[in-house]
């Protein structure tokens, strides 16, 4: 029998040796192996050399072991091993998804701008609507628009001002805020949760079945559902969103509006309402031959909330010559989920607090005294996101100030 301690795998999870302990029990072994009488104390000796050379060893295979086992958790687990898990789930890691923008369009009253309309913004990026629109009597219509790259591209306000192809009564365009940022590969924590929430999606009617359904759209970057079950009109969120009796809400930053409103079909209860400004056609082709019944599927494209941001760093000799924009990187990398952080998201709460880790994490030169955010100036600790708003940031409204 070995004097080194083994790894112990318990209810309580693993238990690994320290490594004075391994360690002990190396040298141990080699004086049973060699009589009794080495040298077991001074470090200087070739037997402690090869004790020092095992203990390494031993750690090391300890610590794999102690991965894999960590690997089998959801909780925990990342790259392949995650992968593994979410296919018991039927779910794959989604690819990167695109950036989206709210864009004002400028037409000819009562013409239909069709889905797959392109723009260009000031990057020479394409960026393409993921649904049709109407232009109103004045000529305007709000329409979202997804870039063709894929990937975290950043577009700030007013960027998006070329019309790419022309279409038939289409004349402007430009975006008074910011885009939402798409992102790369989807992050550890957020395949965790989609894949959390996708435990409801065999149900149907109830807010987290309709959540997990829209979900799995692709392209979506947020979703938020809401159900008032009661026969009144109730104001929701910090910005008192109306709801209509017996309704769901459904909110949805991303993705093609058929394919979001076909998701929400197989998802709702018969005889339930909805609330929203994007109303697609949908029809029921289960049992029925050709004219199908069509229904009017209704979901919100939040508006865009742009962030304000304020930081107060110390000044001192050794910060690098970019600290500002290793200081806005940081934030956004944090905004965005790029991180892995939780994303901001519409209807829930944003809290200067969650960037001082990703500033101070620079490096040992940064001292940071105060991190503020705010909507119209960033004087606030908190900021409460409507469910009808969706969080963006721009380089631009982060002000980095050296004090």
């Amino acid at each position: 029998m070995s004097n080194v301690p083994a790894l112990q795998i318990t209810a309580a999870g693993v238990i690994a040796p320290q490594a004075v302990d391994i360690r002990a029990g190396v040298l141990a072994d080699e004086n049973e192996a060699f009589g009794g009488e080495l040298d077991i104390v001074t470090p200087s000796t070739p037997q402690a050399r090869l004790a020092d050379q095992l203990t390494s060893n031993i750690l090391d295979a300890n610590a794999e072991v102690a991965e894999v086992l960590a690997m089998v958790d959801p909780a925990t687990s990342e790259g392949r091993w995650q992968d593994a898990i979410g296919r018991i789930y039927f779910q794959s890691r989604n690819g990167a998804t695109a950036s989206v923008v709210a864009a004002d369009c400028v037409g000819q009253p009562g013409v239909t701008l069709p889905a797959g309309a392109l723009a260009e913004d000031d990057d020479n990026n394409i960026w393409q609507s993921t649904g049709a629109a109407v232009f109103s009597p004045g000529g305007t219509a709000t329409v979202q628009f997804a870039c063709l790259v894929l990937g975290p591209i950043e577009l700030g306000i007013g960027a998006l001002t070329k019309i790419a192809q022309t279409s038939p009564g289409w004349d402007a365009i430009t975006n008074l805020a910011p885009a939402t940022v798409g992102s790369a590969t989807e992050t550890r924590t957020a395949f965790e949760i989609r894949r959390q929430e996708s435990v409801a999606k065999n149900g149907r009617g109830t807010p987290p079945a309709i959540r997990s359904a829209v979900w799995d759209v692709a392209n979506v970057l947020d979703v938020f559902v809401y159900d008032n079950f009661t026969n009144a009109v109730i104001n929701y969120g910090s910005t008192n969103y109306p709801l209509a009796p017996h309704s769901i809400y459904v909110g949805v930053v991303g993705g093609i509006d058929q394919d979001i409103a076909n998701a929400i079909w197989t998802k709702k209860d018969n005889g339930c309402d909805m609330n929203g400004n994007t109303t697609v056609v949908v029809q029921d082709t289960e049992g029925y031959d050709y004219p199908y019944p069509e229904y009017n599927i209704k979901f919100n494209r939040p508006t865009a909330l742009p962030i304000l941001f304020a930081v107060q760093l110390k000044n001192n000799t050794a910060l690098p010559s970019n600290i500002v924009d290793l200081t806005k990187a940081a934030i956004i990398a944090t905004f965005t989920g790029a991180n892995g952080a939780q994303r901001a998201r519409m209807g829930g709460l944003i809290f200067a607090s969650n960037f001082y880790a990703a500033v101070a994490s620079l490096g040992a030169f940064v001292s940071i005294i105060s991190i503020k955010i705010g909507t119209v100036t960033a004087t606030l600790d908190q900021v409460a996101v409507g469910i009808d708003q969706t969080p963006t940031i721009d380089p631009a409204d982060i002000a980095v100030t050296l004090v």
